[in-house]
């Protein structure tokens, strides 16, 4: 008797032995649900395709098509279904292309009842197996999808870097199931808001979006390298670069109908320039940070790229104070970069809030010094208002160097922006540091929880999933899902050598109710089993697992 009621499906031309089987047999009675039969493998496949048997019994020879086509058919198309062969025939040749193909069981005919399902009992319990073995590895990657996200991110750290070999680049994309093979490349910058929420929060309509933004990836193929508080990172590829145009002409037409369906949605997408080698990606990447940093410079949302730069940037040589565009000239803009941008996209900011005032304003001294002063002002301004002493910035002198050229005063004003940023994150780290050491002491005391989730250590330390994820993974150096399966699997360690308590005894006690999913996850993290480890066999973790 099985627990759970398998399906089976008979495919056999002669009809006194099909109806022997299926009427002879109480299927019910032995736990199985007797879905449906055939007379031929050309009538059965579409059946099958519909009733979704888990286990085939089928004979060899049939008109229209044999059971060894049939069952080609099945596996390729359902390898986790059974097939049992039934036949008359002693041939072994039919036996050994069963056997390739897949097959689990050959029979010779005539079969009694009995033995025939005592051999189906034998195939459900292995089903029943291969079944729990799928729903173990199932929770296992969803668990570690957390994992997956920060390896994606460190990929692509690793490409845009050009420091690691391309061979170990495509092996750890590889290990990913990212395929990385393609003609033309090309980089997006994504992010996606709440108009009424702050910047760490995100509502339900941008979860939803971002859900359906991950659909419109997956079907115009491409790649996510995760996301954190200041927007997701994209790469599109194909073969060619026309093609790879009327991707991203795709993508944008189809996102802008989602977003359109919110009232509540703000976008910014940068995008880089098409190159042809994975090696090329951090010049793409460069055009894309600073088409991104735009984001702190517009009020509407959109899509920028390269070409829409160079035409902001475009005007007369000669600097004339009727051409500065004084919308642009908006300190609260400095400010909110200040508050949200990111320390490498200073210099992109920099020049890009300067083209869109109005080209070569730096011409003149006067407006060089008016510009930097103002700067001054707002940085200053912005350190006070994060409790750290304006003295920390370089202070202006009109006289000085800083204001000879263009070029000196972009530099100075850059310095001070990335000092001031430096001294916002100094002092959020500091401030989360607390957070994550809070978190730390939570874990602690809660790891043998089953329902701990990082939403769970969310609000028990008050900050959003998202950030506390980001900051978790800076200051430890491990996601969340990994450190708390490190803290358990060290606990269970422990237990395992200095008491005699039972393996599933052990699961309970650390925080898992299915012993069989701690078994498989220990095995899994520390490369042997719970009862291997107490016996002092020597391990080594599988890091390819």
């Amino acid at each position: 008797m099985v627990k759970t009621m398998l399906k089976i499906f008979l495919v056999e031309d002669e009809y006194v032995v099909r109806e022997g089987i299926k009427n002879n047999i109480d299927w019910a009675a032995h736990g199985y649900e007797f879905v449906g039969e055939a007379s031929d493998g050309e009538l059965a496949f579409p059946m099958i395709q519909k009733t979704k048997p888990d286990i085939v019994i089928t004979d060899i020879k049939m008109p229209f098509m044999d059971g060894l086509t049939l069952s080609r058919m099945i596996k390729k198309e359902f390898p986790h279904v059974e097939i049992i062969i039934l036949s008359g025939y002693a041939d072994f040749s039919y036996a050994k292309e069963g056997i390739k193909i897949g097959v689990a069981e050959y029979l010779s005919k005539p079969i009694s009842g009995e033995e025939l399902i005592g051999v189906v009992d034998k195939l459900a319990l292995k089903i029943e197996e291969k079944t729990k073995e799928r729903a173990l590895k199932e929770k296992y990657l969803k668990e570690m999808q957390e994992n997956s996200l920060y390896e994606r991110k460190d990929l692509f750290s690793d490409i845009i870097a050009g420091t690691t070999p391309l061979s170990e680049l495509w092996e750890r994309a590889g290990k990913m199931g990212i395929d990385l093979s393609a003609i033309y490349y090309n980089i997006l910058l994504l992010k996606v808001e709440s108009s009424k929420h702050s910047k760490e929060e995100y509502s339900k309509s941008v979860v939803e979006v971002e859900e359906r933004i991950g659909l419109l990836n997956d079907d115009l193929g491409i790649i996510s390298f995760g996301r954190n508080l200041e927007g997701g990172v994209y790469l599109l590829k194909s073969d060619s670069q026309e093609s790879l145009e009327k991707v991203q002409k795709e993508y944008v037409e189809r996102f802008e109908n989602i977003v359109e369906e919110y009232n509540n949605i703000n976008y910014f997408g940068g995008w880089g320039v098409p190159v042809n080698r994975l090696s090329e990606l951090s010049y793409s990447y460069e055009k894309a940070s600073r088409a991104f940093a735009h984001r702190y410079l517009v009020t509407q949302s959109c899509f920028l790229d390269n070409n829409d730069l160079v035409a902001v940037g475009s005007a007369k040589d000669d600097f004339n104070i009727s051409s500065v565009n004084t919308k642009s000239l908006d300190r609260t803009k400095i400010a909110e970069f200040l508050k949200f941008g990111e320390r490498e996209e200073v210099i992109y900011f920099v020049e890009e809030f300067f083209k869109g005032i109005g080209a070569n304003v730096l011409n003149s001294l006067m407006f060089r010094q008016y510009v930097a002063m103002d700067t001054y002002f707002c940085v200053a301004e912005f350190v006070d208002s994060i409790g750290m002493s304006k003295e920390e910035i370089e202070p202006i002198d009109v006289n000085a160097g800083m204001m000879k050229s263009s070029e000196a005063t972009m530099a100075y004003i850059t310095r001070i922006m990335g000092k001031a940023i430096d001294l916002r994150d100094g002092v959020s780290r500091n401030k989360y540091g607390d957070v994550v050491e809070e978190a730390k002491t939570f874990i602690a005391h809660n790891y043998m929880d089953e329902e701990l989730s990082l939403n769970m250590l969310a609000s028990h330390v008050n900050v959003s999933p998202n950030h506390l994820s980001m900051v978790f993974s800076q200051k430890t150096g491990k996601t969340f899902i990994k450190y708390l399966t490190d803290l358990r699997m060290t606990k269970a360690k422990e237990m395992l050598k200095c008491t005699n308590k039972r393996s599933s005894e052990i699961a309970l006690e650390i925080g898992y109710k299915d012993s069989h999913y701690f078994s498989y996850l220990f095995k899994k993290t520390q490369g042997m089993t719970p009862t291997q480890y107490r016996g002092g066999k020597e391990f080594e973790v599988d890091n390819n697992e």
